[in-house]
This record gives structure tokens, sequence and C-alpha cells, in this order.
């Protein structure tokens, strides 16, 4: 049984520990706030921006003159995935979910033959896979000394993504990262994003556009933009999901840490009682004996 001062070293101990918790909490709060704000403004120019492309790509069809990134290399046998995760962790599950589904995707590319290379953006997500998928690893980049991300991190990561890709390295490209939904829902979510894929436009909205110069010209230009544009918008939901999940955890820590203060407590009024009544029953003990 601990002794009455190893309880109360242990209480101020905890007590310690909830006000990190509690000041992370409030940290992360005051990031998710602006975090949250940069990725839902960014929705619109996307999915406005994929709409055209997707407009685009439906009046290039199969064309042989088609970009090579819409078309594809005719063959899907090499795939990269890129994982982006924190550089951080104490977020909860943030970091370890965006993981276990890059290790399903590539358990199941090389069950069916495929091969598989990884490429992470963010020490936590390089940290989680590596000892499974180690041996595919070919590149990482590291965010820690970019303390707001920019749309030119999303650039420099596409431009290595376009650079492999131009020399042959794979066949299909697949980023993994996870979609903010509020504070205690962020969802992992894979998107291909070479070749680009998009939904048919129900409306048939792009068969009333004439485009100078061609389509197939217009989206060689546009296709390395729309994959940066990808990239950064997934680094943007990234960035809110992780504030989210932290801001979460660390009022899940600051609750548990107040619990545990109070069994805590309560079994160092035991014990204190425990030993007063001892001493109270030796002192009757040696009044009688006198």
């Amino acid at each position: 049984m601990p002794s009455l001062k190893d309880l109360k070293n242990r209480i101020e101990s905890v007590k310690n520990t909830r006000k990190i918790t509690k000041a992370m909490q409030m940290v992360a709060a005051a990031k998710l706030r602006r975090a949250q704000e940069a990725a839902e403004q960014s929705r619109p120019y996307t999915e406005r921006f994929n709409a055209v492309l997707s407009g685009l790509a439906a009046s290039v069809g199969g064309s042989e003159s088609a970009p090579k990134l819409l078309a594809g290399t005719g063959s899907d046998q090499t795939h990269l995935l890129v994982v982006m995760t924190a550089e951080r962790g104490l977020c909860g599950g943030f970091n370890a979910n965006i993981a276990k589904l890059a290790r399903a995707k590539a358990e199941e590319l090389k069950a069916a033959g495929k091969t598989v290379k990884v490429l992470t953006v963010g020490k936590k997500g390089r940290d989680a896979i590596k000892r499974d998928l180690g041996d595919d690893f070919v590149g990482h980049v590291d965010l820690t000394e970019v303390k707001r991300v920019g749309y030119d991190d999303a650039q420099g990561i596409a431009r290595d993504i376009l650079v492999r890709f131009d020399a042959g390295e794979f066949d299909v490209a697949t980023i993994f990262y996870a979609k903010f939904v509020n504070v205690v829902s962020q969802i992992p979510t894979e998107q291909q994003i070479i070749p680009a894929s998009f939904e048919a436009e129900e409306d048939g909205a792009s068969t009333l556009y004439d485009y100078e110069p061609s389509e197939e010209a217009i989206l060689a230009d546009l296709l390395p933009r729309g994959v940066a544009t990808q990239i950064f918008a997934a680094l943007l939901e990234n960035g809110a999901s992780e504030q989210g999940a932290r801001m979460s955890a660390m009022d899940n820590a600051t609750r548990n840490a107040g619990d545990m203060i109070d069994k805590l407590t309560i079994e160092f009024n035991r014990s204190r009682q425990a030993v007063i009544t001892n001493e109270l029953i030796e002192i009757i003990s040696g009044a009688e004996a006198l």
C-alpha cells in the first residue's frame, strides 16, 4: 500500500499533467478555428476547379492526344501511395487511422500482384508504417519547420510526384489524408490523383463551351495545377483534422486526469484516516496500560 507521501506526490503529478493537457486543448481549439476556416474556404475553389477539369476531360474522352496525366500510362502495375499525416502526435487516432488505411491499400495491391511505392508527408505517418512497408519507401517530405501550410508547400510535393511520374517510376498515384467533418469526426480518405479521375457531370454543362486553344492543350496546362490543388486541399483538410483530433484527445485526457485525481484523493483520505485511527488506538491502549 503506497504511503501518504507517495499518494500526495502522485496527486500533484497528475494535477500538473492536467494543467498541460488543458493548455494543449486550448491551443488546439485556437488553431482549429483558423485551420477549419482555411479548409472550408478551399472547398468551393477545389470543387469548381475539378468541375472544369471534368468537363474538359469528358470532351477529350479517349482521344489519343489526351495528356498523359489524364490518359495514364496504359498500365496500373506500379502504384505510388502518398501518405499524408501530422508532424506531431498527441492527437488520438488521427495518424494511426490514416496509416491503417494506407497499409490496407498496400496489402490489397500486393495481393493482386502490384508493385507498391510509398511517399510519406509528415513524420508520424512515416514512423507508423515504416515497420510494415519500410522496403517500399521511396521518399519523405518533412514539414516540421512549416508553421502554416501554404500552396507553395503543396506545389513542392506535386512537383516531386510529377517528376517521378514523368520518369516512369509509377503508373497510379493515390493520396491518403483525413477529411475534416467536425471536432470528433475525421474521415480517413484515399483519392487517386494520377491519372486524374473525375465524376461525370450530370447537367451536360460542358457542351455549352468552346475552348481556345484545344481541350487537350488546356488540360495539359491545368492538370499539373490540379494535382497541386488536390494536394493543397488535402493538406488543409489534414490540418483541420489534426487540430480537431488533438483538441478532442486533450479534452479526454483532462477529464481522465480529473477522475484520477478524485480517486487518488479518496485513497489519500482513507489512508490518512487509517493512520489517525491507528494512532488513537495506540494512545488509548497506552493509557489503559497505565
